[in-house]
This record gives C-alpha cells, sequence and structure tokens, in this order.
C-alpha cells in the first residue's frame, strides 16, 4: 500500500513539473495574491479530477483482457514519457484576468486544464496498474499538491530555480522505463 502511495505521488509529481497547470497556479498566485483559496481551489479539483480520471480507468480496465491492459499501459507509458520532453507554456488567451475570485479560478481552471494533462494520464496509468485504488488517489492527489502548493505560496522566487530541462528528462526516462517494465512481453 505504501509502496503503491510513494509511486503513485512520484509520477505525478515528476509530470507536473513544468506543467501548463503549474503555470497556470504561478499566474493565479500572482493575480490574486490569497495563496490558501488558490490552493483549496487546486486541491478540490485535483480530487474531482483524479479520482473521475482513476475511476473510469479502472472501469474500462476491468474490461480488457491482461495481455491488451499491459500492452497499452506499457505502450501508454512511454508515450508519456516521450510527451515529458516537451515544455508546456500556455496559451496567450490564457493569460487574461479572471472574472472569478481565486477559489472559484483555480478550480474551474484546474479541472478543465487536467483533462487529458499529462498527471492525469499517469493517475490514470497508475490506476490500473496498482492497488488499493485510494493509495493510488491519494498519492496523485498529494503529488499535485507538493508540486503546485509552493509555487502558489512562493510565487515566481521558485520558478526560476527549476531546472526543468532536467527534471522533464528524468521524468521522460521514469517513464519510459515504467512503461517497457510493464510491457506483456517480458513472459
Amino acid at each position: 500500500m505504501f509502496s503503491t502511495f510513494f509511486i503513485s505521488t512520484g509520477a505525478v509529481a515528476l509530470s507536473e513539473l513544468g506543467d501548463k497547470t503549474q503555470l497556470f497556479a504561478l499566474l493565479l498566485a500572482l493575480r490574486y495574491r490569497a495563496p490558501w483559496r488558490i490552493i483549496a481551489g487546486i486541491f478540490l479539483a485535483t480530487v474531482l479530477n483524479h479520482v473521475a480520471a482513476g475511476w473510469l480507468a479502472v472501469e474500462v480496465a476491468d474490461r480488457l483482457p491482461l495481455y491488451w491492459l499491459r500492452m497499452g499501459t506499457g505502450i501508454a507509458c512511454i508515450a508519456l514519457g516521450a510527451w515529458m520532453l516537451l515544455p508546456d507554456k500556455l496559451d496567450d488567451d490564457e493569460d487574461k484576468p479572471s472574472r472569478f475570485g481565486p477559489f472559484a479560478a483555480a478550480l474551474v481552471g484546474f479541472f478543465l486544464l487536467e483533462i487529458g494533462d499529462k498527471t492525469q494520464i499517469a493517475t490514470m496509468l497508475m490506476a490500473t496498474s496498482y492497488t488499493p485504488f485510494a493509495a493510488v488517489m491519494a498519492g496523485s492527489i498529494l503529488g499535485m499538491m507538493l508540486v503546485n502548493a509552493p509555487i502558489v505560496l512562493i510565487g515566481k522566487n521558485i520558478s526560476a530555480r527549476l531546472p526543468l530541462t532536467l527534471t522533464r528528462r528524468l521524468s521522460a526516462l521514469l517513464f519510459a522505463v515504467m512503461g517497457a517494465a510493464m510491457l506483456p512481453i517480458w513472459g
């Protein structure tokens, strides 16, 4: 159970570094200067998004033969690793001021930005590969909060210090190794 929790935490935290939602957290922190309301919005959005994605992934996985589940999960992990090599940036129109308060802006923005995002896909992969489900979800949520809460609390100063290129490369390698290990060709 603890290994599942830590694997999920690490996978999601690594996926989130340099991600567009992390950049969005920084923008919210600079715009609103209300860190605890932003963090609460991020937390609730992460819970709703990741639990729904994890549940959906498990439901689909329960209907697939183990061979195809392992093949799909392995290939998806390798693809996610390759995706991590690409830096994320916010679209120009995402920098417009929000008419919502910090909690609502964080809740809605994070929920929508997480749909189809690397961390959501990582959560889905962890949910189909590890048990118990609660440990995967708790780790996934903690991984998101470990990366985003400091960004919100410290703001602009921390973003300049993260070695994002190295972090992306290490994340890509981790997911490629995990993906290769999941492939059913190993027995």
